[in-house]
């Protein structure tokens, strides 16, 4: 009879070849830190490009509002804006208009060092199968986003156009900078979003939380929840309040349901 006593391992003991690796809080701390300096490090030097590429910039995205045909603004014509469309109302608004400009095209630049110390500060915590996801994922995931931004820039156009229609040739129409940038962003990160239905059902339906069947079975109220999202996403202001919300059903919703029946 073999007298060797039998050990059991609970659930509470620790395994024979744990890992010794395992970094305190306080080092979580300091690597946050870190990337958190790295990141606005670049995000600085990047603004600081975009606030010299500024008047580039304002040329390009103001362009679709000024060439707009039969509107009449209440501004100056300039050489840049014939019809006077924009104009900035109060004395800090040029420098406000310039500097989110500037810092919108930071971040943007600043994309591939921003993401990365994200990634780089979660990664370690991973499995391998959840590395693998996680980089496909998100590789997917920019050019999804940068195709909804760039069909929100080529929409723009037309739905200024859609909107200054409706205004009566006996009324000259006024838009302001801050409020033309912020219709402007506002439909680019809609549209981007968006795009990222698919990617995110996608994930849902790997860690199985949400299966494509699930999905096909509430189709109903899924579509009507796109609507509701599209209503409520889509950029308002007091200009451009209620013909604004119709564009924006009438371009978000339906790519977004396209993009749903896609990933089914």
């Amino acid at each position: 009879m073999n007298d060797t006593p039998h050990t059991q391992t609970t659930a509470f003991e620790q395994p024979q070849h744990a890992p010794t690796d395992i970094m305190p809080l306080t080092g979580h701390l300091r690597e946050l830190r870190n990337r958190l300096a790295v990141s606005a490090l670049a995000l600085a030097v990047t603004t600081v490009l975009g606030w010299l590429a500024r008047d580039w910039l304002l040329e390009r995205i103001t362009g679709p509002a000024c060439a707009l045909p039969h509107v009449h603004g209440v501004g100056r014509p300039t050489r840049d804006c014939p019809n006077g469309l924009l104009v900035n109302t109060g004395i800090l608004s040029p420098l406000s208009l310039s500097f989110k400009v500037a810092v919108t095209a930071g971040f943007v630049m600043a994309t591939p060092v921003w993401s990365y110390q994200l990634w780089a500060f979660v990664a370690p915590g991973l499995y391998k199968r959840e590395k693998r996801y996680g980089l496909g994922f998100t590789a997917a995931a920019a050019p999804l986003f940068g195709l909804g931004g760039y069909l929100a820039y080529v929409v723009f156009p037309k739905a200024l156009e859609v909107l200054a229609g409706f205004n009566p040739h006996a009324f000259s129409l006024s838009l302001p900078g801050d409020e033309f940038l912020d219709f402007l962003l506002r439909m680019v990160v809609v549209f981007g979003l968006s795009f990222e239905l698919p990617l995110l059902l996608v994930l849902l339906n790997f860690l199985g939380i949400f299966s494509a069947a699930a999905l096909r079975r509430r189709w109903q109220v899924i579509v009507f929840s796109v609507f509701v999202f599209a209503a409520v996403a889509t950029p308002t202001g007091r200009n451009l309040s209620k013909r604004s919300r119709q564009v924006g059903r009438s371009n978000v919703a339906p790519v977004s349901v396209g993009l749903l029946v896609s990933a089914c």
